[in-house]
């Protein structure tokens, strides 16, 4: 049997590696260990034909049964050659996900608020390109936040002449360089550093409409601050630190962009706090910290594991403040259960309804702690 090319290779491969991606542009939750899964199987099972690889497809996928015509239309289009007919140019029903389980969302009860798009438990990864923008607010945030983003008292001292504390180190030099006399008493005082910023933003689809202007958001507060740490939150945890190091900003949001599977997807803020919790690293960034949660609060999850991580975070760090974008209104008051349940954990229940609002709130934070 003649050896294939790494041309010929990447050819037999390249539909396999394809379908995941289909699947999540068409709003099917095809997560990259659901992708991992399906070409380990098909190498370890040796499909005979394509009906094979299309059946392994469906269970590794868990197709569900009234979505399976648009499954055989993008499988047939990837290993067939067929052309899929395009979505209707504004229908938006298209990027729709149902729970796995097939389980539509809960209605909200009706006193709750239904400000955002959508909220919804379920777990749908998608590439989104973040739009990239430089806002002349966020230049003046950078500009102005190392020195007034909150700091606190160092282990280290410095010299002060109206320190706290005698510097006898220097009293003593001193004392020798002038026979025995020490003319002014050298003092120290400790000094301060920049209090760690732990910024988790929500990014589920009822964010949707400012997702984008809050990551941009985060990558200035990341180089304008000395110790700051940034996630993401929707149906899932990301640490988007690293990306946002980056200098410049379109690229850094390309980054996260890529970064970022589950972009305006399904709502589960307290699994996500619980998973921010359960990593011992990650909840070492809160000890002691100012947390800052960018959220509207719209969970479709558990409301007692939301209420519960909310807790313990606020038991860990210095300060917890929520910014809902909801909150602009002010006759705002929440009515979820919880957020009405995480009310009495919050430190400070602002407005996130725009970054220069948003900017004035941690810009404001040491004058008012």
């Amino acid at each position: 049997m003649t050896a294939l090319t790494p041309m010929q290779r990447d050819a037999v491969l390249a539909p396999f590696l394809a379908l995941a991606p289909a699947l999540r542009r068409a709003g099917f939750a095809a997560s990259p260990d659901q992708a991992q899964g399906f070409v380990a199987a098909v190498g370890l099972l040796g499909p005979r034909g394509l009906g094979d690889v299309h059946a392994a497809g469906l269970a590794l996928f868990a197709i569900p049964p009234e979505r399976r015509a648009e499954y055989d239309a993008i499988f047939a289009a990837l290993f067939e050659g067929r052309t899929v007919a395009a979505d209707a140019e504004g229908d938006e029903e298209a990027d729709a996900v149902e729970p796995e389980d097939g389980e539509a969302d809960a209605p909200l009860d009706d006193g709750e608020e239904t400000s955002g798009d959508e909220a919804s438990v379920a777990d749908r990864l998608a590439d989104r390109d973040v739009a990239q923008s430089t806002p002349s607010v966020l230049d003046r945030f950078a500009r102005q936040a190392p020195a007034r983003l909150p700091r606190r008292l160092s282990y280290r001292r410095a010299p002060d002449r109206r320190g706290d504390r005698i510097d006898l180190r220097r009293a003593l030099r001193q004392a020798a360089r002038n026979d025995g006399e020490v003319l002014r008493l050298p003092r120290t005082r400790r000094r301060t550093r920049q209090r760690r910023i732990v910024c988790l933003i929500d990014v589920s689809g009822s964010m949707r409409d400012r997702s984008d202007e809050l990551l941009a958001f985060a990558h200035a507060l990341v180089r304008a601050g000395n110790r700051v740490e940034a996630f993401t939150l929707g149906t899932r945890l990301t640490r988007i630190t690293r990306p946002l190091t980056l200098r410049d900003r379109n690229a850094a949001l390309a980054r996260v962009s890529q970064a970022v599977a589950d972009l305006d997807g399904g709502t589960r803020i307290g699994e996500a706090l619980q998973a921010f919790l359960a990593v011992p690293r990650y909840a070492g960034f809160a000890r002691g910290a100012l947390v800052v949660v960018l959220s509207d609060g719209l969970e479709r999850g558990d409301a007692g594991a939301m209420v519960d991580a909310t807790a313990k975070l606020s038991r860990l760090a210095w300060r917890l403040h929520w910014l809902s974008p909801l909150a602009a209104d002010p006759d705002y008051a929440p009515r979820t259960a919880a957020m009405a349940g995480v009310l009495p954990w919050l430190d400070a229940l602002g407005d996130g309804g725009g970054v220069p609002a948003i900017c004035d709130h941690l810009l404001n934070v040491a004058r008012t702690a």
